[in-house]
């Protein structure tokens, strides 16, 4: 009995030992099907939102039985959104709206115009330094001086005159009138008196006509013709406020790219300060500047009770600094009667201005402000003042091909 109890438990032992063996290669085998990553899904490029929330949903059923991850930050792919169709502009208004500072740089005939920080800047070959004087003994202008009688200065040093002219040159010239609504008693008078400036300058003076209010509008483009220009001004349409600085930097952008002749000017007629600019009076001034732009005279008509004290000065010290950077003058008549004196005035200094020219002593490629100072004497003279711009910024300038090179 007790050899048939052990033999029966050796035969258990061994059938236990081959059924551990057996279920090895089984349990290998049963491997779990994998989960289906999230990874795996197509790419969310051109994938709507509600198709990756539906895959998501899928995986998750997959693997129902391991840790959800951590859901992803994903943004919606926005829905195109198609252009608004502009509106063509009324064909009852023939006006065109002056280039915005920030528009594209104007093409030009004499170079290449470049978009530099804040403004832009003509490239033609030639360094030649162009300054437009007007000389003074007292209130009198002296038309007679040489160019012997004249000394400049570049940043202090010394320069050698290459060209000097006193001629009537004929000019190119931008008359910026302000059309806001504090002007509408004023724009009759005005408008009299910008015709007489122009009757009483060079007859081959071009003249375009600039309106501006809060936006600033071509009323008239380059002409000689006196009847068109009246019409020009005649686009008496005073409201808005006033976006001064924008209208004489967008007028500068225009002289350089479209004026025919060598020398350029720019008047301007207002009666208040800036109050709808994008620029400021620093950012119109380097501006200017920078395009080696044009001499502005300034009229303010800043008389009467619709300005405070401080509006006054503010407006006085824009309107003289835009001068006196640029090398024209600012006037501020006392009265609209006084309108007609002061542009006899600026047309009779326009047609008496000597032309000075000089290569710096600098390269062109030193960049940086540079700041200029003409003088001038004479035997038998009392103290003379010259007026030209204060200084420039120096480009470089890229001349076409087969044309000639135009002076700076």
């Amino acid at each position: 009995m007790l050899a048939l109890a052990t033999m029966r438990l050796c035969i258990n032992a061994i059938l236990a030992t081959l059924l551990a063996g057996a279920a090895l290669p089984l349990a290998a085998q049963a491997t779990p099907t994998p989960a289906v990553p999230v990874s795996s899904q197509a790419p969310l490029s051109g994938v709507s939102g509600a198709s990756v929330v539906s895959g998501v949903g899928r995986a998750s059923q997959v693997v129902a039985a391991v840790t959800p991850p951590t859901p992803l930050m994903l943004q919606a792919t926005p829905t195109p959104q198609t252009p608004p169709t502009p509106q063509a502009p009324s064909l009852t208004v023939d006006r065109d709206p002056v280039r915005s500072p920030d528009a594209e740089a104007p093409a030009s005939a004499t170079g290449t115009m470049r978009k530099e920080g804040t403004g832009y800047v003509l490239h033609t070959d030639v360094e030649e330094v162009v300054l437009n004087c007007t000389v003074l003994e007292g209130s009198r202008l002296v038309p007679d001086l040489k160019r012997d009688n004249f000394d400049v200065s570049e940043d202090g040093v010394k320069q050698t005159l290459i060209s000097f002219q006193h001629t009537d040159l004929p000019v190119s010239i931008a008359m910026v009138v302000d059309n806001s609504g504090s002007m509408a008693r004023k724009r009759p008078s005005v408008n009299k008196s910008a015709l007489d400036l122009i009757q009483a300058s060079n007859p081959q003076d071009e003249t375009f006509v600039v309106n501006f209010s809060d936006e600033a509008f071509i009323d008239q483009e380059f002409t000689s013709d006196l009847n068109k220009l009246r019409d020009g001004l005649g686009h008496i349409e005073s409201r808005g406020g006033t976006a001064l600085y924008d209208a004489v930097v967008a007028s500068a952008d225009k002289l350089v790219a479209d004026a025919k002749r060598p020398k350029q000017v720019l008047i301007l007629i207002t009666d208040g300060e800036d109050n709808a600019s994008t620029l400021n009076l620093e950012q119109t001034i380097r501006r200017v500047q920078q395009l080696s732009g044009p001499v502005i005279y300034t009229i303010g008509l800043l008389f009467g009770d619709e300005m405070s004290r401080a509006e006054v000065r503010h407006a006085r010290r824009a309107l003289e600094m835009l001068s006196t950077e640029t090398g024209g003058i600012a006037f501020f008549p006392k009265s609209i009667e006084q309108i007609d004196q002061i542009a006899a005035e600026v047309a009779r200094d326009i047609r008496n201005q000597y032309t000075l020219g000089y290569h710096s002593t600098k390269p062109t490629t030193e960049p940086g402000f540079r700041r200029v100072q003409v003088t001038a004497e004479a035997k038998g003279l009392g103290k003379l003042t010259v007026r030209t711009r204060t200084g420039y910024f120096p480009v470089v300038r890229v001349a076409k091909k087969g044309a000639a090179a135009d002076r700076k």
